[in-house]
């Protein structure tokens, strides 16, 4: 028999009327003894079609790490993700905001369904932050999140290249003062690597917002995508979370009035994005 251990796990862990629900976790491989640990949540939206979604298998796997470290056993999952940069200009377009209300109850529904102890959040692009930041406060279990990461800057002729910058480099191409055969070597060099676009956007914006409120990992929101330091961020979330846990912090024990006046600020100061009022 499995006793409870004073965690929302319990409710499909402990007792004789759960045995079946023990039974499908050890179909996934979790053993016995490990019911008796920390169920963490990894809330992700790994796909292939988003530069700041593709990252986050690899990172995942770097979190499950730091969770098995700290004593606890990890669940990965995903939600949906749009990348605005390739959606913009076109139909497509109009689903990327209502994405994110379907993010937040998709991430909730998960969380709710299977009764975790705590998660960890992989933020990433334009309302898939949002979204999961909202599911965080909602569902209140211990969590914390970490950031996919930036994109590297590309280089041309001397000249830094961003994804801002494309669209300046259209225009400077139909005015005649680059050729297209210059552009389409811009379009092969502006991003370089995986990440959140290189530019002060809703993404990374919305990602060192919920760093100013406590909610994510300090300094991840501005790592590069690719850098040796970002494997040990997620490696470092995957621990802290479980220590979150067991000291029950929560994330609507971290936000306060303050707490939202110092995301203001921040946006302030960095020039961020106007997205950030509506989200």
């Amino acid at each position: 028999m499995i006793h409870g251990k004073g965690l929302k796990s319990d409710e499909v862990t402990a007792g004789m009327d759960k045995a079946t629900s023990r039974s499908l976790l050890h179909s996934l491989g979790v053993k016995r003894e490990e019911l008796r640990k920390p169920f963490i949540a990894i809330v992700s939206s790994f796909n292939e079609i988003v530069p700041g979604c593709m990252p986050l298998r690899d990172l995942a796997a770097e979190v499950k790490d730091g969770i098995r470290k700290g004593g606890g056993v990890p669940f990965e999952f995903n939600t949906i993700g749009v990348c605005d940069g390739i959606a913009q200009g076109t139909e497509g377009m109009k689903y990327s905001l209502p994405s994110r209300d379907i993010i937040a109850y998709s991430v909730e529904i998960m969380l709710q369904a299977h009764s975790f102890d705590g998660a960890v959040f992989l933020l990433s692009c334009d309302k898939i932050t949002p979204g999961m930041l909202m599911a965080m406060t909602r569902v209140n279990i211990p969590s914390i999140a970490v950031a996919v990461g930036i994109m590297a800057d590309g280089e041309f002729k001397g000249e830094k290249i961003t994804t801002s910058l494309m669209r300046e480099c259209i225009g400077r191409c139909q005015a005649g003062k680059i050729t297209e055969e210059e552009l389409a070597e811009i379009e092969m060099r502006a991003c370089p690597s995986l990440g959140s676009c290189s530019m002060l956007g809703t993404a990374n914006t919305m990602n060192s917002v919920a760093e100013a409120m406590g909610l994510a990992l300090p300094l991840s929101a501005t790592t590069l995508a690719e850098s040796p330091e970002k494997k040990s961020e997620a490696r470092t979330a995957g621990e802290r979370i479980v220590g979150l846990v067991k000291d029950n912090l929560r994330p609507l024990d971290l936000l306060s009035e303050e707490s939202y006046r110092n995301a203001i600020k921040l946006c302030l100061g960095i020039g961020g994005s106007t997205n950030a009022v509506l989200h």
